[in-house]
């Protein structure tokens, strides 16, 4: 084998193999450019015409929604409307949204910054509502009675108008206050949130529906003293007897309800408080006087320091009122206190004491979250509301 320097060797090397042109016979293919382009354009028109479809089924939705809200005697208005979104999404902008709520005694008119309405190009009828506070309430011609904040608010209407197929109500920091400066708080809220939908029947046809309420740290101190205190709520419930979802007053739905034998299921219910809990479950139905009938299974933590919420004091008064022949219910036990120092407020902490001990008699020991509770049953006579054997309240007629 003959010697040869390396270097000589990559100097001489093999021929380098010839370079051929593109394609037969030497001819280039620019199908191969033009081909993905012409597709990137049949797609982007393609969009264009998908997004501009979904947008007009979108405003046909916000349109048929509105004139629904019209028949029930809700009409509303913008001062001016813009739609926006391309390409993803459809966005249908109200500023200084009014709401008219005409078939209510007395009228009442509603007011809020803005609302925005946005819809998913795959996803056209299901339209998702940003409302901006403040939210006003007035009498029709007068100044605001109550106003409204959140952080968030927001509504999503599920279906092609006029048959809703869900809606949900979801606010972050809700608070509801009286208008004016030195306005008392009635309402407010961690979070709460409102969800229905339909989970046999049609919009049409015998619907039922279920809806759930959800609500943290929220208090209402002019409610009742059980929400004085933050509480977490949380309840689940089937309404059975409505005959459609067409526009009409609420008492006529109930009146659908009570013919058809229907009510209302309580899947799940629990209040919880940090001194307390509530759990229950069970069914109402409405009488042929409008009111409600029927039994919710409860068990109760705490209830030493439920019943003094109970307004236990507030029967005694009138009573004691009856039997002085006053007509005046606000005396109550504070007479006594005239009377006596200090005699009302024994008879108060009296009372409750007993009505404690006869409720724990009453009831059965359970347990609840892991807590010692009582079951007893919530009973509904006639719209009048009974824990055992007392009556600790009554619900006003549905129609």
């Amino acid at each position: 084998m003959t010697g040869e320097s390396p270097l000589k060797m990559m100097r001489s090397g093999a021929p380098r193999p010839r370079q051929h042109p593109a394609g037969p016979g030497g001819r280039r293919r620019p199908w191969l450019i033009v081909a993905p382009v012409a597709i990137v354009i049949v797609f982007a028109l393609a969009w264009v015409w998908l997004w501009y479809y979904a947008a007009s089924v979108a405003d046909a939705s916000l349109v048929g929604w509105v004139e629904r809200e019209a028949a029930a005697g809700r009409a509303y208005g913008c001062a001016s409307q813009t739609i926006s979104g391309f390409p993803f999404r459809i966005e249908a902008r109200c500023a200084s949204p009014v709401a008219e709520i005409k078939k209510s005694q007395p009228q009442f008119t509603v007011r809020a910054e803005n609302v925005t309405f946005t819809a998913e190009v795959y996803h056209p009828t299901l339209l998702t509502g940003d409302i901006t506070t403040p939210l006003t309430l007035a009498e029709s011609g007068k100044p605001p009675g109550l106003v409204a904040n959140w952080s968030r608010g927001r509504v999503r209407v599920h279906g092609r108008p006029p048959d809703p197929e869900g809606v949900a109500f979801i606010l972050d920091a809700p608070r509801l206050a009286r208008a004016g400066e030195g306005g008392g708080i009635l309402f407010e809220a961690k979070h709460a949130d409102l969800q229905s939908r339909i989970v046999s029947g049609s919009p049409r046809d015998n619907p039922v529906i279920e809806t759930t309420v959800h609500v943290a740290a929220a208090t209402a101190p002019t409610l009742h003293p059980l929400v004085a205190e933050p509480i977490e709520a949380e309840v689940d419930t089937v309404l059975r007897g409505f005959k459609d979802l067409s526009p009409k007053p609420w008492a006529d739905r109930f009146r659908e309800m009570q013919a058809a034998g229907g009510g209302l299921d309580m899947k799940f219910m629990r209040v919880a408080r940090s001194d307390a809990i509530i759990v229950g479950e069970g069914t109402l139905t409405v009488n042929a006087h409008g009111k409600l009938d029927g039994l919710i299974h409860v068990a109760i933590v705490g209830i030493e320091r439920i019943v003094p919420l109970l307004g236990v004091d507030r029967l005694i008064g009138r009573s004691i009122d009856r039997l002085a022949g006053s007509d005046n219910a606000s005396q109550g036990l504070g007479a006594l206190d005239r009377l006596v120092p200090g005699l009302g407020g024994a008879l108060r902490d009296t009372a409750n004491a007993s009505l404690i001990d006869n409720l724990k008699k009453m009831g059965q020991p359970t347990e609840v979250e892991n807590k010692p509770a009582i079951a007893l049953p919530l009973r509904f006579s006639d719209g009048s509301i009974y824990l055992g054997m007392v009556r600790v309240g009554e619900v006003p007629p549905l129609f």
